[in-house]
């Protein structure tokens, strides 16, 4: 009884450790772009080309004082599938949206559109804009394909494009989709970029160096068939979706890295060395079965979205879509209930939490973008229906288990026993006493909670 008492009090202390202090930073009734003139912008939406209702943010990157924004041809009338804002430009809470790098680069009506659609960027420390484009348009319409899936790669000094790798046929499945990107970008000559596959699970790797992927397999890829049931805000359905969420260590005392990752359909996280996917002739031999981590699962009704690694504390920040939550957990720790907590939780500010980021300023910044209701239902344009929520990460972890304390344990302990000690030496046996002793241990356990290491 008595353990059971003191597991039910570290759950307790556990949650009641978060502090929900992100802030919104950006939010839309409609999302809009900056046209040239009102008059270019009412002839597009005359001309059905730009209609407001039928455009959703999915995926977001800050890099310098852009923060960019995908938003994917889901239906049509997006005449911009790739955008930003300026962040030193704060006359608006809801700006238009800048196309990116042109508004030329979004022109269906060309040969070979430069993009279609994409779903998620990276900027990397090496001054270039990593794009996945599904080339897909219209997937809750009528779907339209422009070609095999495609990196681009910009340069973000003067935002020219740099490289453009089309996916090679046998790399993609049917039902292949291309949602989560992670970008390996240590050696800035050496640098690997890392694709998720959630409709066909699998992990596409590709080589900036040598200008070639190659498509690794795992049963770790694929949904759990008992975690496809979600439920958010009174919308419920069922996915089937496999390998979603990718984040990145940083670099190991081997040179490599650690890609954490889970399938969108799953509680459980995973972790792979990128040694493996990195070396070609092994990522794609049956060999690295066993190389595959199981790190353990975030319990029930945590299927979990897109995911990101601050490197400065290796703090894991996930979105867990069922609960409207982002929680995180230090990866220094075991992968446990006690060593993850919850940073933010609102179920009308954070409806599908649908990208994280941390910037290079130590600033994490969360997408809320409510898509069952744009895809199963149907947005109020009456109401704020896409947000920006930000804090810096220090601030975002605070009071949690992902929190770095700066007091060593031994010292916690040591107050501890002096605070037991002090109660033992008063009247020991009357019952005020026993109350008080137990009163004070309650309050000793929560503080070494708090300055868990």
């Amino acid at each position: 009884m008595l353990r059971f008492r003191l597991g039910l009090l570290l759950l307790w202390a556990v949650s009641a450790l978060a502090n929900d202090n992100l802030r919104v930073a950006y939010e839309w009734r409609e999302m809009d772009f900056k046209y040239a003139s009102p008059d270019q912008r009412w002839s597009a939406i005359e001309r059905g080309e730009f209609k407001p209702a039928n455009v959703i943010p999915f995926g977001l990157e800050v890099a310098g004082h852009r923060l960019f924004v995908t938003l994917p041809r889901w239906r049509d009338g997006v005449p911009a599938s790739l955008a930003y804002l300026d962040l030193n430009d704060t006359s608006s809470k809801g700006p238009a949206l800048k196309p990116f790098p042109s508004w030329q680069a979004h022109n269906l009506q060309e040969a070979e559109p430069e993009l279609v659609s994409p779903f998620r960027v990276r900027a990397d420390k090496c001054g270039r804009l990593w794009v996945l484009d599904s080339r897909i348009s219209g997937v809750l319409e009528q779907t339209k394909i422009y070609g095999a899936a495609q990196l681009l790669v910009y340069d973000l000094h003067n935002d020219d494009l740099l490289r453009r790798h089309v996916l090679p046929a046998g790399q993609l499945k049917q039902g292949s989709l291309l949602a989560n990107l992670a970008v390996e970008d240590s050696d800035c000559e050496n640098t690997f970029a890392y694709a998720a596959d959630l409709g066909s699970p699998g992990l596409l790797v590709y080589s900036w160096k040598d200008e070639e992927s190659w498509r690794v397999q795992h049963h770790f890829f694929h949904p759990d068939p008992m975690a496809g049931n979600f439920s958010i805000n009174g919308i419920e359905f069922q996915w089937d979706d496999g390998l979603y969420g990718l984040a990145l260590s940083k670099p190991l005392e081997t040179g490599y890295a650690t890609l954490y990752f889970h399938p969108l359909c799953s509680t459980t996280e995973f972790s792979v060395d990128t040694s493996i996917l990195r070396n070609k002739t092994l990522a794609t031999s049956p060999m690295i079965y066993r190389e595959f981590k199981v790190l353990g699962s975030r319990g029930p009704n945590t299927q979990a979205g897109a995911e990101f690694l601050d490197p400065d504390t290796g703090v894991l920040f996930y979105a867990l879509p069922n609960l409207n939550e982002v929680a995180c957990w230090r990866t220094a720790t075991d992968f446990s209930h006690s060593s993850q907590s919850r940073i933010y939780m609102n179920n009308d500010t954070l409806v599908f939490p649908s990208d994280i980021k941390v910037d290079d300023q130590k600033r994490l910044w969360v997408l809320s973008n409510q898509l069952p209701v744009f895809i199963y239902d149907e947005l109020y344009a009456g109401s704020i229906n896409f947000r920006i929520l930000t804090a810096s990460v220090k601030e975002a972890i605070e009071n949690t288990a992902c929190e770095i304390r700066t007091s060593p344990l031994p010292d916690v302990i040591n107050k501890l026993g002096d605070i037991l000690n002090t109660n033992i030496k008063l009247k020991s046996n009357s019952a005020p006493s026993l109350r008080n002793l137990s009163s004070l241990m309650i309050i000793g356990l929560c503080l070494l909670m708090s300055f868990r290491i």
